[in-house]
């Protein structure tokens, strides 16, 4: 009976030493799956980084406006300034395309600086390409700006009537220190939407 009651104390004694033991090693991995408190979401992950700016590209709305124009513009074969266009634009910034669809209606795509680049380069490779504003209607309150930029494209600046017309609307925002583009959408001009007068005075 003794010896009965002897192993049951030793089996219970090792079952409560096993319990501390998996406590113990619970307790560890939840420590270590907790994020360190003074380590900042913003640490732990990549931080897109804006290449600076020429302050003149960017102090006024028509010097920005006068920049993206002419970043993109230049001869077939030319590489384009591609850190100078990431400078204009805030982090997270979207350039937004809207074209006819084959089957009928319309659809728009939102694309990042570096997928427009990657859209756009193999493009500037084989055409020149050359776009400018023609006319301009800006609304603003406080920080912010919007721009419905009317352009021009043309394969030579000799060109005399642009391949494409269209609008570009333009958000801008101003954070104390200089402009920034925020939103680029835009759509050309086609049969079923000509350019409104409206749009074509400077």
């Amino acid at each position: 009976m003794l010896e009965q009651i002897s192993v049951i104390i030793r089996s219970s004694f090792l079952f409560v030493c096993v319990c501390f033991f998996l406590a113990g090693v619970q307790r560890a991995m939840a420590q270590n799956a907790q994020p360190n408190p003074q380590q900042s979401p913003q640490q732990t992950a990549a931080t897109p980084v804006t290449a600076a700016a020429n302050p003149s590209d960017v102090n006024s709305i028509d010097a920005i406006i006068g920049a993206v124009y002419d970043v993109i513009s230049g001869p077939a074969g030319k590489k384009r300034n591609w850190d100078r266009m990431r400078s204009l634009f805030i982090n997270g910034a979207r350039l937004v395309p809207t074209s006819s669809r084959p089957t009928g209606g319309y659809s728009s795509r939102a694309l990042a600086i570096d997928d427009y680049i990657a859209r756009a380069e193999p493009f500037f490779e084989k055409e020149g390409f050359y776009e400018k504003e023609a006319a301009r209607r800006t609304e603003t309150f406080g920080q912010i700006a919007h721009v419905f930029s009317t352009y021009e494209s043309r394969h030579a600046p000799e060109d005399a009537k642009p391949f494409q017309r269209g609008i570009n609307s333009i958000q801008l925002m101003n954070d104390g220190n200089r402009w920034w583009v925020v939103t680029i959408f835009w759509q050309g001009e086609d049969e079923k939407n000509p350019l409104p007068e409206k749009y074509l005075k400077k």
